[in-house]
């Protein structure tokens, strides 16, 4: 863009203390303008491994805080507005944020153009917000102090999402989400899936990777990603599942499972690609915004089922990338495992290389450059 050089830019992301897709996302992102300071809520390094190291990072006023409380920061739910509109963001021209829940209602100058990357409108807020209050299983006490500090927070990321100049989504379904809730349209801009890709001899001859008898779940081990729905499936099934991830849930989650099941923990990139080519088919049995996972799956050629719900809509073609399924139970997502298995394994491969580049981080940058020209221009 001509005028790159002459305004000054900022990024905006809720947290990083953990790696994700919206972590996975940013790393693209700042691609675009890579000497920009990045502003965060929390930031903990170690956790990050290294991810974003020798980047401007400038975190808000809940760094301050002490350590048991920065590693609990559920509990600071209600401090998280008032950290994000204390951004002092009077300097920059051009502010782009990467919002799953706080970072688009930073406050800016009348000048400054806002474009946010819209995640998810916070589902604890708006669509699941019984079933929050549900898992953290409040009782009778927190439940009613519960919902007083969700409908104030409901009322604030409401006018949140009215300060950006531009909102981008993430995919139709969280486009359509915005447009529910907070009334406005939103273009649609799918996160880039940056993978190793195929890999090549030196002769130029692609190495085909030996295809296992196991099925894969990447996801973060909580109740919300519905881990315990595939575990059971596969505990009656009798076939071999490889669980990747950490969180809350792990123990429990060991607890059910049968010894056709492992879990592996967090795993680095490199082994991450290597089980995603490997394994027969990605199980993603929760409702997601976008799923990352399973554009990452197709793209190095493993089929996914999935939950035919939200972003899967959109990543998965039964029959041709993978397979749907409709209700979140062991025995609808094992009927789909079998429908998968009658058809084999091969009768996906040519679909999903077929769709491998459908999701370029070439594609991402390109759409993203338009999209801050015009609203420059506008602006």
């Amino acid at each position: 863009m001509a005028q790159d050089k002459e305004i000054k830019v900022a990024f905006v992301h809720d947290f990083l203390v953990s790696y994700g897709g919206a972590e996975r996302v940013l790393e693209s992102l700042i691609r675009l303008y890579p000497e920009a300071p990045i502003y965060t809520l929390l930031y903990d390094a170690e956790a990050m491994g290294g991810r974003f190291a020798g980047k401007d990072i400038r975190v808000s006023f809940l760094a301050k805080l002490p350590a048991f409380l920065r590693r609990r920061h559920r509990w600071l739910l209600p401090i998280f507005p008032v950290a994000v509109e204390a951004f002092d963001l009077r300097d920059f021209d051009l502010v782009i944020s990467s919002s799953g829940a706080w970072s688009k209602g930073v406050v800016t100058r009348l000048h400054t153009v806002h474009v946010a990357y819209l995640h998810s409108p916070m589902r604890l807020l708006w669509d699941a917000n019984e079933r929050y209050l549900d898992m953290i299983r409040a009782g009778w006490c927190k439940r009613f102090f519960g919902r007083i500090v969700l409908s104030y927070l409901r009322l604030w990321d409401r006018e949140a999402a009215d300060r950006p100049d531009v909102i981008v989504s993430n995919s139709r379904y969280t486009a359509l989400r915005a447009e529910k809730y907070y009334r406005r349209e939103s273009p649609v801009v799918y996160p880039p899936v940056v993978v190793s890709g195929t890999e090549e001899t030196s002769t130029g001859r692609q190495v085909v990777t030996e295809k296992e008898k196991f099925f894969l779940v990447v996801a973060r081990l909580s109740e919300s990603k519905g881990i315990g729905t595939a575990i059971e499936a596969f505990n009656k099934l009798g076939l071999r599942l490889v669980v990747v991830g950490e969180g809350r849930e792990r123990r429990r989650l060991e607890a059910i499972a049968e010894k056709n099941i492992s879990f592996t923990g967090r795993v680095d990139d490199t082994e991450l690609t290597s089980l995603y080519r490997r394994a027969e088919s990605l199980i993603m049995p929760s409702e997601e915004d976008f799923g990352m996972v399973a554009a990452e799956a197709i793209a190095l050629g493993t089929p996914v089922i999935a939950l035919g719900r939200g972003g899967a809509l959109e990543i998965v073609e039964p029959g041709a990338t993978g397979e749907l399924f409709r209700s979140e139970t062991p025995e609808v997502l094992a009927d789909a495992v079998r429908r998968f298995l009658d058809r084999g394994r091969s009768a996906y491969e040519p679909s999903c290389r077929e769709r491998s580049g459908r999701f370029s981080e070439e594609r991402f940058l390109s759409e993203w450059r338009s999209i801050i020209e015009k609203a420059m221009r506008e602006k």
